[in-house]
């Protein structure tokens, strides 16, 4: 069983780190160790929710796409939260916003944009310094442990997921996702494109 999730982690591994490689269209990149594809696949999501946030209106910051789910703005919301919850852990530090609730705090457009961008802030150097030994290493994760880079690949995921309802939204809006509009086509220029995640797909 561990030989094949450890085979299964690689695959979707590959899977982040051959996206970029695939757009960039000029010289291969050098080869993507764990840390490397990380911190490609989080510089990849983190393009993408940023753009969303800015290419949506400030009245659309309260649409939903039905009812009983979150806003625009709670999607967005609900990352940033769980940014701190997952980068704390992996940088061994408290939780800056522990008893915050920014779903709830935070819902004009330019508090929701304001609350990512910091979130992302505190994220930054989580990936910025993590090499591939200290990827591995154990860290204190609620009452458990589990290695850094797990912690950091589970923030990547669910950046993506959330990412994936987000185009949802943008596209009933009649807007084209950020992962879309910015992937260059073989000839140049924009194209539909893929999320900056695990799998091809279009969005």
């Amino acid at each position: 069983m561990n030989r094949v999730l450890f085979f299964a982690s690689a695959a979707v591994l590959a899977a982040w780190t051959a996206i970029p490689q695939a757009q960039g269209g000029g010289q291969p990149q050098a080869p993507a160790t764990v840390a490397i594809g990380l911190q490609r696949a989080y510089a990849g999501i983190k393009t993408n929710l940023t753009d969303a946030a800015d290419k949506t209106s400030e009245a659309d910051f309260s649409f939903k796409a039905a009812p009983d789910i979150r806003t625009f703005a709670g999607q967005l919301a609900h990352v940033a939260q769980f940014h701190y919850l997952f980068c704390s852990a992996a940088k061994g530090v408290a939780n800056p916003i522990q008893g915050q609730n920014l779903e709830d705090a935070k819902t004009t457009k330019a508090d929701v944009s304001k609350a990512l961008a910091d979130s992302f802030a505190f994220c930054d150097d989580a990936f910025s310094s993590l090499t591939d030994q200290s990827a591995m290493e154990l860290v204190t994760q609620g009452r458990g442990q589990a290695a850094r880079g797990a912690i950091l690949s589970n923030l990547i995921a669910h950046d993506n997921e959330e990412y994936g309802i987000i185009t949802v939204y943008m596209r009933l809006k009649s807007q084209v996702p950020p992962s879309t509009a910015n992937r260059p086509q073989r000839g140049g220029g924009a194209g539909r494109g893929a999320p900056a995640g695990p799998g091809p797909g279009r969005n």
